[in-house]
């Protein structure tokens, strides 16, 4: 099976024409004011609320808004909550506000707690993978990262970066990775497609670098009780990376340029909710993310870093 992308000359990477034409093809389907921003307003009595920067993608202008812990204190640990770094992962995005309404109070004088519910506001109105430019800011969180939306976001965290002991990103695999992102991807960089699998259920991705597969099975354990949990093909992989364990598999974080490698937490980790499975629907995916995010700030608190 191929899937030929319309855009570009197999073997040769975009220019600007074609990240033009790619751009020039997608709508605004849905408004990050109103899904987004509205419920941010809306806890404001109850979080402070950060403006830690803005996107200008003319005609429109983002606010990047980060929610925090109404009761900081300095020498409580800090937490880190990230979802939307892919605009269209929508249980990433409403994940992290649901934990915020529903949760953030329960970890006050026992940690603060930072959420970032959408990092990708241009991505999430066109349910788009990438920035504006074809960048994927997934993989550009790094020094000098040409994604405004990843620099953002590490400009933000850098003077908390040593004091954070947990970072969950949210995140989703949808079917439309193999159908639509990953072949623009091939076309983009020039390269021939090559067809993989979408695995059935939930996932983590820990880190190559500093594994921490008690933390990792925490999760899994409390998200399993929402939503079913990955298995491997029958290669022992799940998206073409060796199973460790049960629903975990590891990247090099910080290597590849991924959000959840940007603070120096020694817990760290990747959610990947399947919401294209008849044995979801987007209410329990925001449930599993929510689940994630509890079980990580709880086993963090339960077991502190030395």
């Amino acid at each position: 099976m191929t899937h030929a992308f319309p855009i570009g000359t197999p073997g040769q990477p975009w220019g600007e024409a074609e990240t033009a034409r790619w751009r020039a093809g997608l709508q605004v389907r849905r408004s990050h004011a109103e899904d987004v921003l509205a419920r941010i307003d809306a806890l404001r009595e109850r979080c402070e609320v950060i403006e830690y920067g803005h996107l200008d993608y003319p005609p429109q202008r983002f606010p990047l808004l980060a929610l925090r812990s109404r009761q900081w204190h300095e020498e409580l640990p800090l937490a880190l909550v990230t979802g939307g770094v892919h605009g269209y992962e929508t249980s990433g995005v409403h994940g992290a506000l649901q934990f915020a309404e529903r949760h953030l109070e329960e970890y006050a004088g026992r940690l603060n707690v930072l959420v970032v519910p959408c990092v990708s506001p241009w991505g999430y109105e066109r349910i788009q993978r990438w920035n504006p430019q074809a960048l994927d800011p997934n993989r550009a969180f790094h020094e000098h990262s040409p994604a405004p939306e990843s620099a953002a976001l590490m400009a933000f965290v850098e003077a908390w970066r040593g004091r954070f002991i947990v970072h969950i990103d949210l995140h989703e695999t949808t079917d439309s990775d193999e159908s639509e992102f990953r072949p623009a991807l091939a076309a983009r960089d020039g390269k021939p497609f090559e067809p993989g699998t979408i695995p059935d259920g939930f996932y983590l991705v820990d880190d190559v670098a500093q594994p921490q597969p008690a933390f990792q099975s925490a999760i899994i354990a409390a998200v399993e009780r929402i939503t079913h949990i990955a298995a491997a093909d029958v290669r022992g992989e799940i998206i073409g990376s060796q199973m460790v364990a049960p629903g975990v598999i590891r990247y090099a974080l910080r290597k590849l340029g991924l959000c959840s490698g940007i603070t120096s937490a020694p817990y760290r980790t990747t959610t990947e909710v399947y919401p294209d499975s008849p044995r979801a629907n987007p209410a329990q995916c925001n449930d599993a993310q929510v689940a994630a995010v509890r079980a990580a700030l709880d086993f963090a608190l339960a077991h502190p870093p030395h």
